[in-house]
């Protein structure tokens, strides 16, 4: 099956380095205020999903879900689950991180959902790449000058990390203290990341 692209209404400055992340077959969901993104990514919608309490209601000749505004999920979630229902295992979400630091958040969780259900899920913005590590090892590559691994769900344990500035052997990180922001991949190599227990976000920096 393809994979589902989900596009939010944050704040995308550099298209052209967004759009390299889109493949041909991806399926493409806006979310409201999302649409104002159509032109600068270049892509048609597959499906609109959104209350448009912050962009007109569309007028296209696309399948379109209009949502109530006194609900519970935001317009991305409610697009995550209306995805999963439709057999979608491979996630991309775009415009999901921004200016409000509740909804950055809150779209933040959308990978702790997906992981747990066992899906592939993927945030990119402007900087960086975000990923949940659990179950499988991750990789980042030399093409990555930083990242960070933190704990946005109870206690990680048994966290490697192999082939970086900052090394780790079986350590632990809650969320109370941070310790993994800002390390490094050795020069010309990719960084190696396991957990035996728990999660962490993975955060892959492009740029400063």
């Amino acid at each position: 099956m393809s994979r589902c692209v989900i596009i939010g209404g944050a704040t995308i400055a550099r298209y052209e380095d967004i759009k390299k992340y889109l493949r041909q077959g991806d399926f493409h969901i806006f979310c409201d205020n999302g649409l104002r993104h159509v032109e600068g990514l270049g892509v048609e919608p597959d499906l609109i999903i959104g209350d448009f309490d912050s962009h007109e209601a569309p007028e296209l000749p696309v399948e379109t879900i209009f949502l109530p505004r006194a609900k519970d999920d935001t317009d991305s979630v409610y697009a995550v689950k209306e995805a999963l229902k439709r057999g979608f295992e491979d996630f991309l979400l775009l415009g999901v991180i921004g200016e409000r630091i509740d909804h950055s958040l809150g779209n933040l969780s959308i990978l702790l959902k997906l992981d747990s259900l066992g899906k592939r899920g993927l945030i990119v913005d402007d900087y960086s790449e975000m990923e949940i590590v659990s179950h499988s090892p991750a990789l980042v590559g030399p093409e990555f000058p930083f990242f960070s691994l933190l704990n946005i769900s109870g206690t990680a344990r048994g966290i490697t990390v192999e082939n970086a500035k900052f090394p780790l052997e079986d350590s632990e990180i809650d969320c109370e203290y941070q310790y993994g922001v800002s390390n490094e991949p050795l020069p010309g190599m990719s960084a190696r990341i396991s957990v035996k227990e728990g999660r962490l976000l993975l955060v892959k920096v492009r740029r400063d």
